[in-house]
């Protein structure tokens, strides 16, 4: 889900744009923000859903962690990230898409 949009978050901060990717039981939030100063980072959030009880699905919580990239260190960091995803690629070769558990398989057939 892509959108643009202008919510006031932690310490003050505007999300401009927002991007999430849904992983399996994971949610990555990919969020553009401006501080009080006019300065935009990312906010790159992890979401993990956690079940306190097994046999009670009701009882269910989120496990979050967060990441902050500043301008200064995206050129760093992309190097960085591309340099790992190029060894994990040459090691193990393009990633599959794995369907999460519950999609539906949509099969067109003839007979």
């Amino acid at each position: 889900m892509e959108s643009k949009k202008k919510v006031t978050g932690e310490q003050g901060a505007d999300i401009l744009f927002s991007k999430s990717v849904k992983a399996g039981q994971r949610i990555y939030y990919i969020d553009v923000k401006k501080n009080h100063k006019g300065e935009m980072y990312l906010s790159i959030t992890e979401s993990k859903r956690i079940f306190n009880d097994p046999q009670d699905i009701s009882q269910v919580s989120y496990e979050k962690h967060k990441i902050f990239l500043f301008r200064e260190d995206f050129t760093k960091f992309r190097e960085a990230f591309d340099e790992a995803l190029g060894f994990v690629t040459d090691e193990q070769g393009e990633a599959e898409e794995r369907r999460a558990p519950g999609d539906a398989i949509n099969i067109d057939m003839e007979f």
